[in-house]
């Protein structure tokens, strides 16, 4: 697997498309920290007061809107600055856990060569109709993302994916763009995700899972929209393979996978236990997540046991297992640096108390705003917003005891503010650099996220025009 931090690239910079120059992720994600890093000497300190409260049953420390009071900056100098990624890799120890976890697992068993013989099934299934995999499954993730809020349970399927996807004829993006993409897409509309709609609704003090019809419709227009997209980028990927941003990073494991299709890999029995048993750990995983609880500890460890059974049964030796393990576990390191750099960006923030003013200020501009321009302004503070607090649910404890209200002065339904924040939350986690599953299925697939970033922002703008859409929609038809 291709590391996202490959070091045979020379420097800092790396040439694509004629010449043009992008920063290594790295390297755009330090200037980010020294940019938040030279915001705390610019934005005062503040901080809203915080109350404990019962939401959805559970105990959620929320924000108490008009509690805001100016306090002492703490601006953050090169001694900080220097301490934050160390930081932010402690605070991602359980992603970053993860990451190592799933990736020497999911070694394990390619070593076996079980998903070889599984992938050259499916290509022969789908010979010719190859563009068809995609709605088949970008709708599945969506679905998934939209009902139980699924994204990081998509880390453990690009693995999978990325291997798919080239023996099909397209390339690594793809892998991430059907699965994480999909999550993404569900979760920004979702009907009934109990982490972002069922807790801003309750903290909104609205009816749990209300407006789920205008929601559904939203979901459906998204979904079809990210297939559109996906599919007439994968036409041209199979066109001409090096449209694709990561076509020289994709040549190695093409050149792999070329060599294991020419191996003609019987698929044997053992490879259909391996297969079935994978099969079995997504759907404990699903089942966890959905009635036990699973978080990242619970899905890395049925992963686990799903390699080892797999090592088990497709005849390794111990010693060869935990070589494959650790090589395995060795081909993220890169992506669990930049997971903990990109976690020092927020450290910087929230150290410098400069979170809560910057809320407080854009919250007071658009109590200024006419009621249509105010509620799209909400969107891109939504946005903004989930920058530094990634997770639906802390960003929906933050900021909706403040906009709820607000939107009550500005005629803007809290149904509609509602609607604004999973918009804002959602699309905004496929590009931001802080959150810690997109970078985790970077890592994965071997993207680097300058890469991404280029090959995602055109879908960036048209889900924010489609939201932008759906936010003046529901003010015209006094959605409430």
């Amino acid at each position: 697997m291709q590391n996202v931090t490959n070091n045979k690239r020379k420097g800092l910079f790396k040439k694509v498309n004629g010449g043009i120059k992008i920063p290594h992720t790295l390297v755009i994600i330090f200037a980010i920290i020294i940019l938040v890093a030279i915001a705390t000497y610019i934005v005062p300190g503040g901080a809203y007061e915080r109350v404990v409260t019962e939401v959805n049953g559970q105990s959620r420390t929320v924000v108490l809107n008009g509690s805001f009071t100016y306090v002492e900056n703490e601006s953050q100098g090169l001694f900080q600055v220097m301490q934050a990624p160390v930081k932010g890799i402690e605070q991602s120890a359980e992603i970053i856990a993860f990451l190592l976890i799933v990736g020497g697992a999911f070694n394990l068993i390619t070593r076996t060569k079980a998903i070889d013989s599984a992938i050259a099934k499916v290509v022969s299934i789908f010979k010719g109709n190859e563009i068809l995999i995609i709605p088949i499954i970008f709708t599945l993730f969506s679905l998934g993302g939209a009902t139980f809020g699924m994204t990081e349970e998509a880390i453990p399927f690009i693995t999978i994916l990325v291997p798919l996807m080239l023996a099909l004829g397209f390339d690594s993006i793809l892998a991430v763009g059907i699965s994480y993409l999909g999550c993404i897409v569900g979760f920004a509309t979702a009907m009934l995700n109990p982490f972002t709609v069922g807790i801003a609704q309750s903290i909104a003090e609205i009816p749990l899972f209300s407006g789920v019809a205008y929601r559904t419709i939203l979901w459906v227009i998204t979904t079809i929209v990210g297939i559109i997209f996906l599919m007439i980028y994968a036409r041209k990927i199979k066109k001409n393979p090096e449209f694709s941003p990561v076509y020289k990073l994709d040549e190695e494991k093409r050149k792999k996978l070329s060599k294991t299709q020419s191996e003609e890999v019987k698929f044997t029995f053992a490879h259909k236990i391996i297969i079935a048993s994978i099969g079995v750990c997504l759907a404990v995983i699903i089942w966890g997540v959905l009635k036990q609880g699973f978080w990242i500890p619970e899905i890395a460890a049925v992963f686990l046991i799903t390699g080892v059974f797999a090592g088990i049964v497709g005849g390794l030796k111990a010693d060869e297992m935990a070589e494959a393990f650790i090589a395995g576990a060795k081909d993220m390191i890169g992506a669990a640096m930049i997971i903990g750099f990109a976690r020092a960006i927020v450290i910087i923030a929230e150290n410098a108390q400069i979170i809560d003013t910057i809320l407080y200020g854009l919250s007071s501009f658009i109590g200024k705003l006419p009621s249509m321009l105010a509620a799209c302004f909400m969107l891109p503070v939504q946005m903004f917003i989930n920058f530094f607090v990634i997770s639906g649910s802390g960003q929906a404890a933050l900021t909706m005891p403040i906009l709820a209200p607000l939107g009550d002065l500005l005629e803007i339904s809290r149904q509609t503010t509602v609607l604004i924040f999973q918009l804002g939350d959602g699309f905004s986690n496929a590009i931001f650099p802080t959150s810690g599953v997109l970078m985790a299925c970077l890592g994965m697939a071997g993207i680097p996220y300058s890469k991404w970033f280029k090959w995602i922002l055109p879908l960036q703008v048209i889900l924010f025009a489609l939201g932008i859409v759906f936010i003046t929609t529901a003010m015209m038809m006094g959605w409430a």
